[in-house]
């Protein structure tokens, strides 16, 4: 591999959404994301590390692969319980209830516009996982 490929990061993630404002809302209340700028209908968001950009996509709502989303990690349980609380009490587009997979406990939503999140925990993870989320051990 070469030194840059080492150095490489995450610059942004883009989704397309028919509903950019209420998409835009979603990241920015529920993801803590900030609202960065806006142009022809479309958002760019910021978190630290990385920014999001919500396209604007004429017509109907985009359709996603079924499997297809993005994943956040949350230190806890009990922070991932609060969330899937808040998300249901709020009207949030649930898929899933929470569950654990063995690799920690996770729930599934959808913001407007149609992406799916994973909101996630290690915390509980079992034990035979647990080496596959150090990014160290992977390179070690």
């Amino acid at each position: 591999m070469t030194a840059s490929i080492h150095t490489m990061k995450l610059n942004h993630l883009s989704f397309p959404s028919s509903d950019t404002p209420a998409t835009a809302a979603f990241f920015e209340r529920y993801l803590g994301f900030t609202i960065a700028g806006s142009w022809d209908q479309s958002y760019i968001l910021k978190r630290p590390g990385f920014d999001v950009v919500i396209d604007h996509a004429s017509g109907d709502k985009p359709v996603w692969p079924t499997a297809f989303h993005a994943g956040f990690e949350l230190p806890t349980l009990g922070d991932v319980r609060e969330l899937y609380e808040r998300f249901k009490t709020e009207g949030v587009d649930m898929e899933t209830e929470i569950f654990n997979n063995g690799r920690g406990s996770r729930f599934f939503c959808r913001a407007p516009g149609g992406v799916m999140f994973e909101m996630n925990t290690r915390s509980d993870a079992a034990a035979q996982y647990r080496n596959t989320f150090d990014s160290q051990a992977l390179t070690a």
